[in-house]
């Protein structure tokens, strides 16, 4: 089968909820990104086929066909069709896999895949809480659903408290782990290793191009000092990742494309595997979607030389490590979501960008990326660096 390769890969810089990007429309910071994608690796506009765009609320803002308007508020010719998708936070990694599967088919030459996600100008949540506080519906999870998985609701935060009993983490296992993300995030942003995979968007008073997210002056005490989401539990708003506004993208394209648009890859698709499993816990499934990933391949994971697993919570990359037996020196080499954020529908795109750059900074070739997603699945992509 013929082979997908990555031109392209950025993202915006993170901003806090109700911080620096709190001003942007989604509309217009995935405009950004597309433009940003089509600047740098110098193709024609008018030869991209599709924009997939992730996106997990798809409600006020980021309702009617977000990935469309993206391209409307783009200097994309509106002649380039789009359509938004939604595999919870591992929307704009899915992206990738559908437009890598379209190159791969034959069936197109050049697709954008990305996620934008305002968290600030659409909270979390408000595309079914604005309905139930209305009175219309009952919400997302019907009675026959509940009644089979013997719960009145499913909810992440429970189900990182699972996570982290089942596997035998304590609270000073998950801060330290948090102060880490931080430290690598802040070490990495003063080393410069997120400059060229970062698109600067103007906002009011300069430019945005720093992660908000970072707690330059963290400290382990600081982080220890917060109160558990839940009474008796172990997670806290400092071992979870950050609401995050963002943005990220990359562009896929075949060998054929490559060539006649003299287009430079620089990453190859190895794998995609996406899996699911038990829908409480829902935070455990990137262990079996990564096992499965890596006997498709016939890599061992000793193999991979930089893991990007997201840190929806402390537990999740933490239980992936020790069931995996993976090295730590590996995984989230320049921080994660606790630090960085976590701009849902556009995480997924925006952990690649950060793993490819990671990669040809070090000269290293393979990298593995997973993704915890909403209803217990996963996405796992295994990229070569070129």
């Amino acid at each position: 089968m013929p082979d997908a390769y990555i031109v392209e890969a950025v993202r915006t810089a993170g901003g806090k909820r109700n911080g620096k990007l709190a001003g942007w429309h989604p509309a217009d910071m995935g405009g950004a990104v597309l433009d940003a994608i089509v600047m740098r690796s110098g193709v024609d506009p008018a030869a991209i086929e599709d924009v997939i765009l992730g996106c997990v609320t798809q409600a006020g803002e980021q309702a009617f066909a977000l990935a469309r308007n993206a391209v409307l508020a783009s200097g994309l010719p509106n002649t380039v069709p789009a359509v938004t998708i939604d595999r919870q936070c591992g929307s704009s990694q899915q992206a990738v896999h559908f437009g890598a599967q379209a190159v791969m088919s034959g069936t197109q030459d050049l697709v954008i895949a990305g996620g934008v996600e305002s968290m600030s100008r659409v909270p979390m949540g408000s595309n079914f809480a604005l309905h139930e506080k209305a009175g219309i519906g009952v919400g997302p999870f019907s009675e026959r659903i509940k009644t089979r998985f013997g719960v009145s609701s499913f909810s992440q935060f429970v189900g990182a408290e699972m996570l982290a009993k089942k596997y035998g983490f304590d609270r000073e296992t998950l801060d330290r782990f948090a102060f880490e993300s931080h430290r690598r995030a802040a070490a990495a942003t003063h080393a410069g290793a997120f400059t060229e995979e970062i698109v600067p968007l103007p906002i009011e008073g300069g430019t945005h191009t720093v992660d908000e997210g970072i707690r330059f002056d963290a400290s382990l005490d600081g982080i220890r000092s917060l109160k558990t989401l839940n009474e008796g539990g172990v997670i806290t708003a400092g071992n979870a990742s950050q609401i995050c506004d963002g943005a990220s993208a990359a562009l896929v394209a075949s060998e054929s494309a490559l060539r006649t648009h003299h287009l430079e890859p620089i990453a190859r698709i190895v794998q995609m595997t996406v899996t699911a499993g038990d829908p409480v816990i829902m935070l455990e499934e990137p262990i079996n979607a990564t096992r499965r990933a890596l006997a498709k391949t016939g890599l061992s994971i000793a193999d991979i030389d930089l893991y990007e697993i997201n840190e929806a919570f402390a537990p999740v990359p933490l239980a992936w490590q020790k069931v995996l037996d993976a090295d730590p020196q590996k995984l989230n080499v320049n921080g994660g979501a606790i630090a960085l954020g976590h701009p849902l529908g556009a995480s997924g795109t925006k952990l690649m960008a950060t793993l490819i750059h990671a990669l040809r900074s070090r000269g290293k070739r393979y990298g593995l990326q997973a993704m915890c997603e909403g209803g217990g699945m996963a996405n796992v992509t295994i990229l070569e660096a070129l």
